[in-house]
């Protein structure tokens, strides 16, 4: 175990000498453990401490707050905490029920420290080799140009322990997320840690064929198979084999095209376009799209056996707007990137203009912001990249959100007043318009309005 980054546990059983004997044991091998003899306890110590541990160890029968009911919590408010439950040899169902919901293994009583400390070692395999920034940032980096998951936000140390788990199985990954996440460089990431490493790693966007193209792109094809196959092709699988295959924008793949495919996953075997030799391959699949498969198999377009076997192991990549706190981490990365490029000094992004980088909501995520910063780089003339250097459209954002009210008084209803009236006089008195802006229904700001009294709205709407 890393001395520098020690396993922080929580461990909670309403058996205070069990709790005791328990601690002692993992306090013994140098992990930092706290005790809480009670769900509620223990709830109340991970919001004091703002949730930062690694592992929480539970009973699952106790009063008050069960531990069925305390992974539920635990899941909800800090899914990045592992979850070992402790149960009588009796209660085995009840371990298994606290799998499906979540938890990470489960331990017998009597407590066994050989056991435990099994299960505990997985948990602190995953932690060193993939939360270790001092190897993995660097290291991606270097090999991927790493900008897309660099930060510190509970949603990106959610993919880290995502990938983590992801690179060592073999089963299909299903990426999804908005154009511009990283989905393509999650997929190399997750190739790079596997057991396929130095086995070919073939990429392809299914967006970029038409059906008989992508089905000569996947499955390769045979002399003569059709007018322009002047020779035998391989395709995408063939050339994979042993290593991961990755399909980008799967949602677009056609539908007779999506029956083979399901074919080859079911039997790691497929024919090239015109042959009829069975070809058998070992591939591990990974696939991405930024489209709605479940609302694709609602409108027939998508099969839905196709996605059961592409879903496997499901990880959602989130956008830039969802993890704020990342931005100024990614501007320094791709600052001193561009910078370095273009041979300029430039030491810093001024305040005003960071704060417009922060609060602007990125339609075009990771990949938009890199071209922000690329472009400000090229066209600033001084040390300092400030507001005059970004585009009209981030600046207007901002300018739109700094929002000063007038408030005759600081009472909440003043501020909801000032704020309404504010909307209305920007749209000219258009409630439709006035509800989009505020995120009401045009109905529940009519009537606070009228509760406000804003008794000539209704003869000002321009609707």
């Amino acid at each position: 175990m890393s001395a520098e980054h020690p396993l922080q546990i929580i461990m909670v059983d309403d058996e205070i000498n069990m709790l005791e004997s328990m601690g002692d044991v993992l306090r013994d091998v140098g992990y930092q453990v706290s005790t809480a003899s009670s769900g509620q306890e223990a709830l109340e110590r991970l919001e004091r401490e703002n949730g930062e541990y690694d592992l929480l160890i539970t009973d699952l029968k106790m009063p008050g707050m069960n531990g069925m009911e305390l992974l539920n919590a635990v899941h909800d408010l800090y899914p990045a905490i592992k979850v070992i439950v402790l149960t009588g040899f009796g209660s085995v169902d009840g371990a298994v029920e606290a799998m499906r919901r979540g938890a990470w293994d489960y331990i017998l009583k009597p407590f066994n420290p050989e056991e435990a400390l099994s299960s505990i070692k997985r948990i602190e395999s995953e932690k060193e080799v993939f939360l270790d920034k001092n190897f993995f940032l660097p290291e991606l980096s270097r090999k991927f140009g790493f900008d897309s998951i660099i930060g510190n936000s509970p949603a990106i140390q959610d993919i880290f322990r995502n990938v983590a788990t992801a690179a060592k199985s073999n089963s299909s990954i299903l990426l999804t997320g908005e154009s511009g996440t990283g989905k393509e460089l999650l997929a190399h990431v997750i190739h790079y840690f596997s057991f396929r490493s130095a086995q070919p790693f073939i990429k392809t966007s299914c967006a970029s064929f038409s059906e008989g193209v992508l089905e000569s792109e996947l499955f390769g094809h045979e002399k003569g198979a059709f007018t322009s196959a002047v020779t035998q092709r391989k395709g995408r699988f063939e050339l994979a084999n042993k290593g991961t295959l990755f399909l980008d924008e799967i949602g677009d793949i056609p539908l007779h095209t999506q029956i083979k495919l399901v074919r080859v996953l079911q039997t790691q075997e497929f024919e090239r376009v015109g042959g009829a030799e069975s070809i058998k391959v070992d591939v591990r699949l990974i696939s991405a799209t930024h489209q709605n498969l479940a609302q694709l198999i609602r409108d027939k377009t998508f099969r839905e056996d196709l996605f059961y076997r592409l879903n496997v192991i499901p990880i959602e990549v989130p956008p830039l707007r969802d993890r704020r706190e990342d931005i100024p981490l990614l501007v320094d990365f791709f600052l001193n990137q561009f910078a370095t490029e273009t041979k300029k000094r430039i030491d810093s992004v001024g305040k005003s203009a960071m704060n417009a980088l922060v609060n602007y909501d990125w339609p075009g995520n990771i990949r938009e912001l890199r071209n922000v910063l690329e472009r400000a780089v090229v066209l600033t003339e001084g040390r300092k990249i400030s507001l005059s250097d970004l585009s009209r459209e981030i600046v207007h954002k901002r300018n739109r959100n700094e929002l000063t009210l007038q408030l005759k008084s600081r009472t909440l209803q003043e501020a909801e007043r000032a704020l309404i009236e504010h909307c209305l006089n920007e749209t000219s008195w258009n409630l439709s318009k006035t509800a989009k802006i505020l995120e009401i229904s045009r109905g529940t700001l009519y009537s606070k309005m009228m509760k406000l009294g804003f008794r000539d709205g209704e003869k000002k709407d321009e609707e």
